[in-house]
């Protein structure tokens, strides 16, 4: 077979491959089962470049085809989007032409391959935020079937814990009620014991990883946010700068722009939902730490609590943390990418290597 190029639409048990030879002409598309795309994937010839969307198994399927001698491509789903022929049909052998498109297309941006280290570290994450969420829907389902009994528990996960500890073995309390209490409470005892394990876990294989801890130092930055930060992103040295890593999260602003005038929108919100989220919410501590130090001692203000203020008082609460985390985001991809401690003083260093020497 001439190919090299080959697109492929993933699923969990249909595979459509889409192939190409050296000037990008479609040869042929074939559909698999899980089992025959593997086999038919050891057919090929080393070095040949296989793109797919980057998905769930994406990652998977990438190192197995590093292990053929194969040279898969990750690309985001929406950057593939815009090359299938019709944007009103979509099947599976449309999706693998237009992977095949965009595979080939100058300037296409590549995801890099995630590790099983990565991965695994990644999945304790997601269990996590899993098991929050089941915790989180069953007190609001209890609290929604009280109610329907006339019991209406105050607001507060903490004061509905609370309520049900005390009306677990109240007698006052009809039978089936005091069976409903403690069949909840066994499965929140449960929920918690699985979210505390992963809160272990996480703090084991963030102590373990020496980008982790330096991470640490940033303000803002606790356990989850280095560990989820560090297995996602890998090598930081792929982002150029900065700013590029923050758009990465979707903490940088849309643009709409013509004719030499900028106009910026909304913040894009694309990339890590989660990463993102762990983001603003250490925003949220910095910005309440620095309000209340600017309440007690604003003259103990750093350079950077001096900017929350003044943005803060300019532009509000809700804006005011999205830059903070945007900010953060740009020190991360600086002690990632270089390898360096934290410094809150480097500010200084650079102003006076801009600073002009004084005439002799």
């Amino acid at each position: 077979m001439n190919a090299t190029t080959v697109g492929v639409d993933l699923a969990k048990n249909v595979f459509v491959a889409c192939v190409a030879d050296a000037v990008g002409r479609v040869i042929e598309t074939r559909e698999f089962n899980r089992a025959g795309f593997l086999a038919w994937l050891s057919t090929l010839t080393q070095g040949t470049v296989v793109g797919m969307e980057a998905c769930g198994g994406a990652h998977c399927w990438g190192r197995t085809m590093q292990a053929l001698g194969l040279e898969p491509r990750l690309m985001a789903a929406e950057f593939v989007r815009a090359y299938r022929k019709r944007q009103a049909v979509k099947n599976d052998r449309a999706d693998a032409a237009a992977t095949v498109a965009a595979l080939r297309a100058p300037g296409m941006r590549f995801i890099p391959i995630k590790t099983e280290a990565q991965q695994q570290r990644l999945a304790w994450h997601s269990l996590r935020l899993g098991w929050i969420g089941e915790r989180t829907a069953l007190l609001n389902r209890i609290r929604g079937v009280l109610a329907e009994f006339g019991m209406v528990v105050e607001a507060g996960a903490a004061r509905l814990r609370r309520w049900l500890a005390e009306h677990e073995f109240d007698t006052a309390q009809p039978a089936p009620i005091r069976l409903l209490i403690q069949n909840v409470r066994d499965q929140l005892d449960a929920l918690d014991l699985r979210v505390a394990e992963c809160d272990r876990q996480i703090a084991v294989q963030q102590a373990e990883d020496p980008a982790a801890r330096r991470v640490r130092d940033l303000p803002g930055v606790g356990v989850l946010t280095a560990d989820a930060v560090t297995a996602s992103v890998g090598n930081a040295q792929l982002f150029h700068n900065g700013r590029q890593f923050a758009a990465w999260l979707g903490l940088t602003p849309s643009q709409y722009s013509s004719g030499g005038k900028p106009k910026l929108g909304r913040i894009t919100r694309r990339g890590d939902d989660y990463l993102r989220t762990l983001l603003v919410q250490g925003a949220r501590s910095v910005l309440a730490a620095t309000l209340r130090k600017a309440r007690s001692a604003p003259d103990a203000l750093t350079r950077l609590q001096q900017w929350i203020v003044s943005l803060n008082g300019r532009v509000g609460y809700h804006k005011t943390l999205v830059a903070i985390a945007n900010k953060h985001a740009r020190q991360l991809w600086a002690v990632l990418a270089k390898g360096e401690d934290y410094n809150p003083e480097a500010w200084r260093q650079w102003g006076e290597v801009a600073a002009p020497k004084p005439s002799v």
